[in-house]
């Protein structure tokens, strides 16, 4: 979604590039190789490229990060043992960070990224994934960092509903 505080969003659409399918996708080997996360982020770039017109992009100056991906790269930036919600809601989480993990993390087999500080062992498989989308989002919008929520869509759907707004 696009849009300014306060007001129904002018641009919203939602994308076949979540981490399961693009993990089932592109990555099979442990740890995933070069040549896979090249295919991910081509893929994932793609995507974005035409589900988000190139005259909005350029629209966008601040994102808001919510899912699984981004809070748990907000606690392995801060090396949180235990998770702590209040340490990752609205932590910032900035491109190069999100790079450096991502290399990090697409170095290890799945049993070592079950043992990252801050990453909960379920989300293990999807985290490579995740995180080229993620970066992939941030690089197509123009956008150094983001603000990771605990919050998420549904979040302020519910919100909305309560408070009689469409």
């Amino acid at each position: 979604m696009i849009g300014e505080p306060g007001s129904p969003p002018p641009f919203h659409v939602s994308t076949r590039a979540g981490s399961v399918r693009q993990t089932e996708r592109h990555l099979s080997s442990d740890p995933p190789n070069p040549v896979e996360l090249d295919a991910l982020r081509e893929e994932v770039r793609g995507i974005l490229e035409h589900a988000v017109p190139s005259i909005t992009r350029r629209t966008i100056v601040r994102g808001i990060a919510v899912a699984g991906t981004a809070t748990s790269l907000a606690a392995i930036d801060q090396v949180l043992d235990p998770y702590d919600r209040e340490r990752v809601h609205g932590y910032l989480l900035e491109r190069r960070a999100c790079e450096r993990m991502l290399d990090m993390l697409a170095s290890l087999r799945l049993a070592e990224r079950r043992q990252v500080t801050g990453l909960h062992p379920d989300r293990a498989p999807t985290i490579v994934a995740g995180a080229v989308i993620l970066i992939e989002a941030m690089r197509t919008c123009g956008l150094d960092s983001m603000t990771t929520s605990e919050s998420d869509i549904l979040h302020g759907t519910a919100i909305r509903a309560v408070d009689g707004r469409k």
